[in-house]
């Protein structure tokens, strides 16, 4: 069933559950293309890719040793070689045997291969020390794949093994879904570049850089990025290359309510904001919007609150838009190992390490969960869902958990 889009004011407080089906159902699956499959990892592919025959096509030796039919003694006349490279040139008649390498081409007259060790070779002939049964040894014809058989599926994120098999198969092209086209644009009179020394009241543009790399860890290719300073014009002139050059913009500050934060007001005269409060911690002035065909995302600006509110509610959005099936991170219920303290009015996503501690999922947060804290971040494997409360939750409590990164052995 679709579910009803929301009509909330850009300031009306909505849930998170609510938030993050809105962008869900709002982010479009994008149109497909086909590209070589060695040049497609990390993509997700739009069709099926069958076997068009059987594999191996020959029954293949799975081992060096000698071809031979069983039961026939233990001294036969050596024919020769048969490489991995070459076709089976042997005819084996009876008492007959052929060196054969790994992957090797069993020939015909052939039914067994007896490895190397099991053997004597001398002036000519071979010596059969440990008789193996019939069959032994050989891979036959549609051992790994059977005509027809579907051998990657649409919807699958295209790996290492992945595109090894449409090698195999020689698919020189496959269909996928294109990437997410994405703009990132940091906001604010205050920002330098990293590599500039800030003036007083500066900093240097962080967020803009994170999110990019989140952007990109995503599966989505940044097209265009930039800093817009808080003048209107300057931002609307920046907000239109942005979205003349990508799918979706994710901005960051300027989403709050003081005299320079201009995205609200800015994205109401071009299209349509979606929500723009989320009863959410940290983050709460998360904005959603659409321009046309085009998603805006307008994040905190707070270096914090920018990365969570991306992982929480855009990442899944952008998932989605690449054609992914799973669009959302493991869910688990851990133990916490400290006491933890709630916000007494909205739910919180602390940052905390999970580690397996007595067949247990254990956390333990990074320390302050201040918004502004960015070490908070670092080395985060997870984000707890802490459900409000006036009173601090205790040591051993289990909590939800987000599992954004491996867990980690005690």
């Amino acid at each position: 069933m679709v579910r009803p889009m929301l009509t909330a004011s850009p300031y009306q407080m909505i849930s998170v559950a609510d938030a993050a089906a809105e962008i869900v159902e709002r982010a479009p699956i994008l149109t497909t293309g086909q590209v070589a499959p060695w040049t497609a990892e990390g993509r997700v592919l739009a069709e099926d890719i069958r076997a068009s025959g059987p594999l191996p096509a020959e029954p293949r030796s799975a081992m060096d040793g000698y071809a031979i039919r069983a039961g026939e003694g233990a001294s036969r006349r050596l024919l020769g070689e048969i490489t991995a490279g070459s076709a089976g040139a042997f005819e084996l008649a009876q008492g007959d045997a052929a060196r054969i390498m790994t992957g090797g081409v069993v020939p015909s007259g052939a039914d067994t291969v007896v490895m190397v060790e099991d053997t004597r070779e001398d002036d000519g002939r071979v010596d059969v020390l440990v008789e193996p049964r019939a069959g032994s040894n050989i891979v036959p014809v549609g051992a790994d794949l059977e005509p027809g058989q579907i051998v990657v599926s649409a919807g699958t994120v295209l790996g290492p093994a992945e595109i090894g098999l449409l090698a195999t198969l020689g698919a020189a092209h496959v269909m996928v879904y294109r990437r997410p086209r994405v703009a990132v644009l940091a906001t604010g009179d205050e920002l330098v570049e990293p590599w500039e020394t800030p003036g007083i009241g500066g900093v240097r543009d962080s967020n803009r850089y994170a999110l990019i790399a989140a952007a990109r860890e995503a599966g989505a290719e940044v097209v265009w990025h930039g800093v817009a300073r808080d003048d209107e014009a300057h931002l609307a002139a920046q907000v239109d290359a942005a979205l003349a050059a990508a799918d979706v913009l994710i901005t960051s500050g300027g989403v709050s309510m003081g005299t320079r934060d201009l995205i609200k007001p800015l994205l109401e005269t071009l299209g349509t904001i979606h929500f723009g409060r989320v009863n959410f911690k940290p983050g709460k002035p998360l904005t959603f919007a659409s321009v046309g065909s085009k998603l805006v995302f307008g994040l905190p600006g707070n270096p914090v609150s920018s990365l969570v509110t991306f992982e929480v509610f855009v990442r899944p959005g952008l998932l989605k838009m690449a054609g992914r099936a799973q669009i959302y991170r493991p869910r688990v219920e851990v133990e916490i190992d400290h006491e933890v303290r709630p916000d007494p009015s909205r739910p919180e996503y602390q940052r905390a390490v999970v580690r397996w501690e007595g067949g247990c999922l254990v956390a333990r947060t990074t320390g302050s969960q201040s918004s502004s804290r960015l070490m908070s971040m670092q080395g985060a494997n997870a984000m707890l869902e802490i459900a409000p409360a006036d009173h601090p939750l205790p040591a051993r409590q289990r909590v939800p958990a987000l599992l954004t990164g491996p867990i980690r052995n005690e």
